[in-house]
């Protein structure tokens, strides 16, 4: 239980149930809505395309892709809130009822914000770790500050002790990647390596009651607004559909490399769907092999890595067993796999 009480008003009981009825009638339709535009925009905007991967396309692997590309974006919502939530709550407890953001903050579980800081510990890059230390210290001051106020050493050490110490193990941590960083000028990176573990014992405590809300709403207010753009431009860029090479030609005549990516199989012909959006159906008495081709390996943003770990990998990529691809297959490359 919380010491907080909300006095002077509050949202009203039949307007908090409206604002929730709403919110629960968003959040189902934007994943979906996510997965129609990756259709539409995998068609290239052409709606008889789009048409034909509704047809073929599994919900499932959609859903996969959507949830392995966005997993990071649900402990990233969660932290935030509780911060900015309890900033708002221990600034100005007799106004926080009025704050749909502080009512969630106060209402949300203990256990929900443990399980999204481990989930973020596994998914999220390296070099964001710092800031989620940075939301984990702060959101253990601002319970002890709603919870704990009596107990003023207690307090002392939650708000003040644990944020330093805290920073200081981050600091001889991450003190390897800080330094490469500055020298190989990447600012951004060093940024993110090294003031978080600052800004911790800044956050455990309440704000000026007069900059509370412009501190937590307008912030809260900004990252709605952008999250979802971020968010659509992220899955629009997913792969949904295995990426392969297929030979096609008659038995003794010359052989064809097609590139796409395979969109299904039926007993008469397999369907590819090429990077242009050109939808081509082959023959299966004419398909002489496939195969599936790895993704493009990208290139990394950063060179940097703290004591062999590179920024840009998360614990679950550093930790899981990857498929290293020795020989790239000639037909990835649009060359058949015996040319004549």
């Amino acid at each position: 239980m919380t010491d907080i009480y909300v006095k002077g008003g509050g949202i009203p009981p039949r307007r908090r149930r409206a604002q929730l009825n709403w919110l629960l009638t968003v959040l189902p339709a934007f994943p979906l809505a996510l997965l129609v535009l990756r259709l539409w925009y995998l068609s290239r905007q052409d709606l008889p395309t789009m048409l034909l991967l509704v047809q073929y396309v599994n919900p499932l692997g959609m859903i996969s892709a959507l949830f392995i590309t966005l997993i990071w974006t649900v402990p990233a919502v969660i932290l935030v809130m509780r911060v900015l939530g309890g900033i708002l709550l221990v600034s100005t407890p007799t106004e926080a009822g009025r704050s749909l953001l502080a009512v969630t903050a106060l209402r949300m579980p203990d256990w929900v914000v443990l399980v999204a800081a481990v989930l973020a510990g596994f998914t999220w890059q390296l070099r964001l770790l710092p800031v989620l230390l940075m939301l984990v210290v702060s959101i253990m001051g601002l319970t002890a500050v709603q919870r704990f106020h009596a107990e003023r050493l207690l307090m002392l050490w939650i708000t003040v002790g644990v944020p330093i110490l805290v920073g200081a193990l981050v600091w001889w941590f991450m003190w390897p990647g800080v330094r490469d960083a500055l020298a190989a000028g990447e600012i951004g990176t060093a940024l993110l390596l090294g003031l978080p573990p600052l800004l911790g014992p800044l956050l455990t405590g309440p704000v000026p009651p007069w900059a509370a809300r412009f501190a937590t709403h307008w912030p809260a207010v900004g990252a709605a607004l952008v999250a979802p753009i971020v968010v659509g431009v992220v899955f629009l860029r997913a792969p949904v559909l295995p990426d392969s090479a297929v030979e096609v030609g008659p038995r003794n005549g010359p052989v064809q490399v097609i590139r796409g990516q395979l969109i299904a199989v039926d007993d008469t012909s397999t369907t590819v769907l090429r990077r242009g959006g050109e939808v081509t159906f082959v023959p299966n008495d004419e398909l002489r092999s496939k195969t599936l081709c790895p993704q493009p390996v990208r290139p990394p943003d950063s060179v940097v890595t703290v004591r062999g770990w590179p920024v840009e990998a998360s614990a679950l990529e550093w930790v899981a067993p990857t498929r290293r691809t020795a020989a790239v297959d000639p037909r990835c490359l649009g060359r058949p796999r015996q040319p004549a």
